[in-house]
C-alpha cells in the first residue's frame, strides 16, 4: 500500500539524519497522501540509518492505524502531525528535527528573528520563526500547541523540544527544517557578535515582496 509514499518518508527521515538534524531515533517524518488523505509516518524508536519503507505506518486522519507491515507503532507524535494536517490543508509533508542551535532558542522560547532574507522561504507572517508553547511528548497537549504557530509559519520552535517544518513536497519540508538551523546558527552567530544586542530584522511585507527579476527574458 502506497510503496512511493513510504519511500519518501523513509529518504526524509535519512536526509534529515545524514544532515545533522536529527540522531539514531529521534525526530519524525509524514507524509499525507492526496489521494486517500492517509498518512505516512516513521515508527516510534527505530534507529533511522536501519529504516525501511515496510516500517512506515500508514493511518487515517483519525489516528487508526490501517497498516504497519513490520507490527512497529507508529510515533508518539503521529498526533501532531494529524493535527497540522487538519489545520493546513496545504501541507502533505511535515519534517519534525532536534537541530542544535534551533533547540537550544527553543529551550529558551526564544523566536528567530528574519535577519536574512532566505527567510522568505520559510512564509514567516509575523517576520519571525515562532515557538509554539511546551507540550509533553506524546499528549494531546502537544499537538495543539504547534497549531497557531504553524498556521503563521512553515517553519516553527517547539519550547524546550525541536524543530518543524511542513512543505508541499517531501523533499522541501526536510530542506526548511535544514533552513531552520541555519537561520538559528546565523542568529546566535549575530547576536554572539553584537555583544548579545539585536541584530536589525526585516519586517514581513518585506518579507513577502519577492518576485523572480522581470527583466530576465526567456
Amino acid at each position: 500500500m502506497l510503496d512511493i509514499q513510504k519511500k519518501q518518508v523513509v529518504e526524509m527521515a535519512k536526509m534529515a539524519q545524514q544532515w545533522g538534524l536529527c540522531k539514531h531515533k529521534a525526530g519524525n517524518s509524514s507524509v499525507r497522501d492526496k489521494d486517500t488523505g492517509y498518512i505516512l509516518v516513521t515508527p516510534t524508536t527505530i534507529d533511522k540509518s536501519v529504516l525501511t519503507p515496510r516500517d512506515i505506518v500508514v493511518m487515517d486522519i483519525n489516528a487508526n492505524v490501517i497498516e504497519s507491515e513490520s507490527g512497529l507503532r507508529p510515533t508518539s507524535e503521529c498526533l501532531m502531525h494529524i493535527e497540522i494536517y487538519k489545520a493546513r490543508h496545504d501541507v502533505f509533508a511535515i519534517s519534525h528535527t532536534h537541530s542544535i542551535y534551533a533547540t537550544s532558542f527553543a529551550v529558551l522560547n526564544k523566536p528567530i528573528p528574519a535577519i536574512v532574507y532566505e527567510c522568505a522561504i520559510l512564509n514567516l507572517k509575523d517576520g519571525v520563526i515562532p515557538v509554539a508553547p511546551y507540550g509533553r511528548p506524546g499528549t494531546p497537549a502537544l499537538s495543539t500547541s504547534v497549531i497557531d504557530p504553524i498556521l503563521r509559519a512553515d517553519a516553527i520552535l517547539m519550547e524546550k523540544h525541536g524543530v518543524i517544518g511542513v512543505d508541499k513536497e517531501p523533499y522541501e519540508a526536510v530542506l526548511k527544517s535544514a533552513y531552520i538551523e541555519e537561520m538559528a546558527e546565523i542568529y546566535y552567530h549575530a547576536l554572539l557578535i553584537n555583544g548579545g544586542k539585536e541584530p536589525e530584522s526585516f519586517p514581513p511585507h518585506e518579507l513577502q515582496s519577492w518576485a523572480y527579476p522581470k527583466e530576465i527574458k526567456f
